[in-house]
């Protein structure tokens, strides 16, 4: 085995329906001189045949040789087959077998990743209906993630720029998200934030805690959670040391991120931590409407493994198109490869 796998990834290929395989061969042909030049090792992991048929789809003459799990060492560009091939999976159409590889790609990247073998996975998108048609009742990649690796209180965390934000609660009906704003949970999601951009090279972290009510409560005409629980949460955690400021109303506190008064941002619940990062990472052509390019990554934070994802889905009405953008998947491996490091 190699002296390095801090530097070797294992790609997850998500559903095989959607545009996973084809943003991986076009992330791999656009990484290929990387490959060839460095100790950066990338190990795809899903259906072959899927993989196949982007790679000839797109001409993209990728030289991807196939390897066992058990094997010492593999190539810079290898592929490891998640699972027995059954029916073909059509581009675009939902089915089980779609949710079965996107699971079984997880589950040995997974594995791979907490033996040492790889430095981290970076997963590409997967179908949650298809998920559970599969018999893997996940709400997610998140959960999925936390169960495989024993875990609780796992963080999602997205990245586009200097536009970073973290989650105290992902997803959850918008009723339960105040019970979820516990001073524990906070704080805790705070320490991971602080902790993920320190390894990202930030020396000195700034972090703005999101508030939940507007105005942050408006001295408890509109809740009291903000007052109650955030703010000595907040007031501990600079006690302690860390930087930390709020609870900044909603409303103002990512625009004052988009003009670097802060790291990164703690986020109440799922949309309001989306909604501005998608905004600025998604870029649409005025005159047809369609998305140009998309750039995000998502960060999986308290896992024992790295892992990071594309920010987006698997786009079915676009796959086996050609026409999908694999900016977000690159820098998702760019992202695992900085703190796998």
């Amino acid at each position: 085995m190699s002296t390095k796998p801090k530097r070797h990834l294992a790609i997850t290929m998500g559903d095989p329906a959607g545009i996973g395989p084809e943003i991986i061969v076009k992330a791999c042909a656009r990484l290929r001189d990387r490959l060839e030049a460095s100790d950066l090792k990338l190990l795809i992991i899903g259906s072959g045949r899927a993989l196949d048929q982007a790679n000839g789809r797109l001409g993209a003459k990728l030289d991807v040789a196939r390897v066992n799990a058990e094997d010492a060492d593999w190539p810079n560009l290898g592929f490891l087959q998640a699972d027995a091939e059954a029916t073909a999976i059509e581009p675009g159409v939902l089915s089980a077998d779609g949710g079965r590889f996107s699971f079984k790609a997880v589950e040995r990247g997974v594995r791979l990743a907490l033996s040492g073998r790889v430095g981290g996975i970076v997963t590409a998108p997967l179908n949650k209906e298809a998920l559970n048609k599969a018999g893997y009742h996940y709400p997610g990649h998140t959960e999925m993630l936390a169960e495989l690796t024993g875990v609780r209180g796992s963080v999602m965390l997205l990245a586009h720029g200097n536009m970073r934000v973290s989650h105290v609660s992902t997803h959850v009906a918008l009723q339960d998200v105040p019970s979820r704003l516990t001073p524990e949970r906070l704080r805790h999601v705070i320490d991971l934030t602080h902790k993920a951009l320190k390894g990202i090279g930030i020396a000195r972290p700034k972090i703005a805690v999101a508030a939940l009510n507007p105005h942050a409560g408006e001295g408890g005409l509109f809740g009291r959670q903000d007052i109650e629980v955030s703010a000595p949460t907040i007031a501990a955690a600079v006690a302690d040391g860390l930087d930390i400021v709020g609870p900044v109303p909603g409303d103002t506190v990512f625009v004052k991120l988009r003009a670097s008064q802060y790291d990164a941002v703690v986020a109440m619940y799922h949309d309001q931590g989306h909604i501005p990062v998608k905004l600025l990472g998604f870029e649409v052509d005025p005159a047809t409407g369609t998305w140009q390019e998309l750039s995000g990554v998502n960060i999986t934070l308290g896992l024992p493994i790295v892992r990071t994802s594309v920010d987006h889905g698997t786009a079915f009405d676009i796959a086996g198109k050609g026409i999908a953008n694999e900016r977000s998947m690159i820098e998702a491996i760019e992202y695992a490869e900085r703190l796998a490091g």
